[in-house]
């Protein structure tokens, strides 16, 4: 297979990666995004995408979901080609920097290489149920794409976090009947949260069972009922939609292993450029660790300003580079035709 030729690769689609590409398109570089997840907004759109984020700068409230449009809005003029569905695997020396492979085999040759992969490879928790994977994807399910999908359902939402009680909450009123499954009476959610569950309850807008699932009864897919099991007593639950919520888990893979300097499962890099101990390699949000580190989207936008200053001087070291703010910028005023 060909390399995908690329003066920067970006692993991850996340809100850091997509400014990622803003910032490297104002100092002239061009980027390749690729990312295990079926589309761009990392956590944002997987974990909460109608949840509104309140520390975001000039967005008193704004929705992962809109603060993921937003960035593939601003980062659009310099025209990255996004990878959906691919796993980075492999990290080699190439001719002009590095060789990136991933899992499907696809071979890309990059300048500089960003590592953007938040908490690693994002998978969910799953529950040691028999037949769970008969029923992934058609009647259980691990997050919420499309709303409409649980309209008229018998839902069943498992789990005491705040993902948990947030979608038990805004799928209620759309539900055929909803109940909200758990261990225990106390939550893991915000109190607010939590409150608002109980009053719901209490007006017969949703119920709430104590217990932990410990089968799934239907077949070819289709669920009927889950089973559940507390204090020595199994009862069935009526339900056709099942919302698993019990955590995810973050995974550095292969990339832990490529090299750098790794601890505690996150990146090693300096606080100057943001580059890893490999030159050219750098590590970018909550993937990468340094003294002080905050895991905060607000900190990884800070990381992808000065990884792009370091960044360029490998892509295109014959230029004479000087930093430029985006209200001089002819790199701006060029990509968004502002020029007379």
């Amino acid at each position: 297979m060909a390399d995908i030729e690329a003066e920067a690769l970006i692993i991850g689609a996340g809100p850091v990666g997509l400014f990622a590409v803003f910032e490297l398109g104002m100092a002239g570089v061009s980027a390749h995004v690729i990312d295990i997840l079926p589309q761009a907004g990392g956590q944002c759109m997987e974990l909460y995408p109608d949840k509104p984020i309140f520390d975001i700068p000039a967005h008193p409230r704004i929705t992962g979901r809109e603060l993921s449009e937003r960035l593939l809005e601003q980062a659009a003029p310099f025209k990255p080609v996004f990878h959906f569905g691919e796993a980075a695997q492999t990290l080699q020396r190439g001719d002009d920097g590095f060789i990136v492979t991933t899992a499907s085999g696809k071979r890309f040759s990059a300048k500089v290489v960003v590592v953007a992969a938040g908490g690693g490879a994002i998978v969910p928790k799953r529950p040691p149920l028999k037949g769970l994977d008969e029923y992934e994807g058609t009647s259980v399910y691990y997050a919420v794409r499309d709303r409409d999908a649980f309209r008229g359902r018998r839902i069943v939402v498992a789990g005491g976090g705040d993902s948990a009680l947030d979608w038990a909450i805004d799928l209620a009123p759309i539900a055929e009947e909803l109940t909200l499954l758990h261990r225990r009476e106390e939550f893991r959610a915000a109190p607010a949260s939590v409150e608002r569950m109980r009053r719901m309850v209490e007006a017969g807008e949703m119920a709430f069972r104590l217990g932990q699932i410990s089968g799934l009864v239907g077949e070819n897919g289709r669920l009927r009922a889950v089973r559940v099991r507390h204090k020595g007593e199994t009862f069935e639950i009526p339900a056709d939609r099942l919302l698993l919520f019990f955590g995810l888990a973050g995974r550095l893979g292969p990339l832990e292993t490529w090299g750098y300097e790794v601890k505690g499962g996150r990146i090693v890099v300096d606080t100057e450029a943001f580059e890893t101990s490999i030159p050219g390699v750098f590590a970018i949000g909550d993937v990468c660790l340094y003294p002080g580190k905050l895991k905060l989207i607000l900190s990884g936008f800070h990381e992808a300003a000065l990884m792009a200053q370091k960044a360029v001087r490998y892509v295109h070291p014959e230029r004479h580079h000087t930093f430029q703010h985006s209200t001089s910028s002819e790199i701006i005023a060029e990509k968004l035709h502002l020029k007379e």
